[in-house]
């Protein structure tokens, strides 16, 4: 199967590079700088760290090896999702109830970020509001109404239950038992929104240079990260490559796993039909271990994820999982042309809980939003700039979270995690 291509250079041919706002290449750096901060990556922690620092008067330089939003920010389907990837439960029963509350109290400030700075900047990314989880279920049902029931102990409240009945109100389709809708949740063309944050921290005086691998960084009271043609010595480093920083930083890179998930574009449809298939133009995300998410796009295209491969692995036909699930939820696309497919990693940690702390005094690093970093990206890029400005409480809270290394080391932690992908899906194809 062919697939339509864009003319975005070094992005992968996803429907988004096709239809960014932006398609300009920034220059690779070339020279060496001094600097208040400089920043490993432009995905959406290091977007959102530059603009946290610059909106405060601080000198900015992020380094991207690729280009803008080249990794999981301008690949991933394009949902606000609250939360993280482990509920608040998880994290009450693993790091105490204070942690919880900590951590409860900014689960919604990820979106709140988005949200705000689209508005503040005028950023043209297709921003939609609402968002729909689908259980196949009574049990995914039940685990819903106790989400919901803590979520709103947090101050969630967002969220409403829906009945077998009320489904095709979000989407047309008999496979759902119930699930839950957030009002607070949304959807936004994610390339767009990280070029226009970007476009945003350069307006405030960052810079960014596209084509810079960093492939050295000299700690000490100033340190410098080296590019092939030119460094920056700065005050602070931020490291926020996630999933696709290289072997730099052996200490961090061992604690995640990159994952592969993949996303398909349909052809533009009839817009009687794609209303009808998602009439309230919410997205949806289902309940499942390994989930399929999908919604609408601007120009009334389905776009459809799921998936995944440990270790970044691809399959060889990119639909030829996702494909089977969009008929197995809109049989009546079975005519539909596939436009655009395309995957992207994100960084897996074997808690599922965001991994960030310091490698020095002048160190700093986030990564491993473990399937949860649209939002969650935004809202620890911002800690970042808050522990640099000297405001570390937040940044302490989640940095004392342990972290640990994958069993088995580079040689076994895929299989072991394969393994255990593969119970949590049994559990789900047998309703347990």
């Amino acid at each position: 199967m062919s697939f339509k291509t864009s003319d975005n250079p070094r992005h992968t041919n996803s429907w988004y590079a096709a239809t960014a706002n932006d398609k300009r290449v920034r220059p690779a750096l070339q020279e060496d700088l001094e600097t208040d901060v400089c920043i490993i990556g432009a995905g959406f922690t290091g977007i959102s760290a530059a603009i946290e620092l610059s909106e405060r008067g601080y000198r900015v330089v992020v380094l991207e090896a690729e280009r803008i939003g080249y990794g999981a920010s301008g690949r991933n389907g394009g949902q606000i999702v609250n939360g993280y990837s482990r509920d608040l439960q998880t994290i009450a029963s693993r790091y105490g109830q204070e942690k919880a509350v900590a951590l409860g109290a900014m689960s919604l400030e990820g979106g709140e970020i988005i949200r705000s700075r689209v508005s503040t900047y005028n950023i043209d990314c297709d921003l939609i509001p609402g968002g729909f989880f689908a259980a196949f279920t009574a049990k995914q049902i039940r685990e819903m109404e106790a989400h919901k029931r803590h979520w709103e102990q947090h101050g969630h409240g967002g969220l409403e239950m829906v009945s077998k009945q009320e489904v095709s109100r979000y989407v047309q389709t008999d496979r759902y038992a119930g699930g839950m809708i957030d009002r607070l949740g949304g959807h936004i063309h994610p390339l767009n929104l990280v070029v226009g944050e970007a476009a945003a921290a350069e307006g405030l005086g960052a810079r960014i240079f596209e084509g810079s691998r960093a492939v050295a960084l000299e700690d000490g009271e100033r340190p410098i990260v080296r590019t092939e043609e030119g460094s920056v010595r700065s005050a602070y480093v931020l490291v926020c490559g996630n999933a696709y920083l290289s072997p730099l930083l052996p200490e961090i890179h061992g604690r995640m796993m990159p994952v592969s998930s993949q996303v398909m574009a349909t052809e533009p449809l009839e817009e009687g039909l794609v209303q009808s298939l998602l009439p309230a133009n919410y997205c949806v995300e289902d309940a499942n271990y390994i989930l399929d998410y999908y919604r609408r796009t601007a120009d009334n295209r389905l776009l459809y994820g799921g998936g995944i491969g440990y270790g970044g692995h691809d399959p060889k036909d990119l639909t030829s999982v996702i494909r089977p699930n969009m008929l197995k939820t809109f049989p009546q696309l079975k005519d539909v042309r596939i436009d655009y497919a395309w995957s992207g990693n994100f960084a897996l940690t074997l808690t599922r809980i965001p991994h960030m702390g310091r490698l020095s005094d002048k160190v700093y690093f986030s990564h491993g939003d473990s399937g949860h970093g649209v939002t969650t990206t935004h809202l620890l890029g911002k800690i970042l700039g808050e522990a640099v400005a000297g405001h570390a409480e937040r940044f302490d809270i989640w940095a004392s979270l342990p972290n640990l290394p994958f069993p088995g080391g580079k040689t076994f932690r895929v299989p072991l995690t394969v393994l255990g992908a593969w119970w949590y899906g049994l559990r789900d194809r047998l309703g347990l």
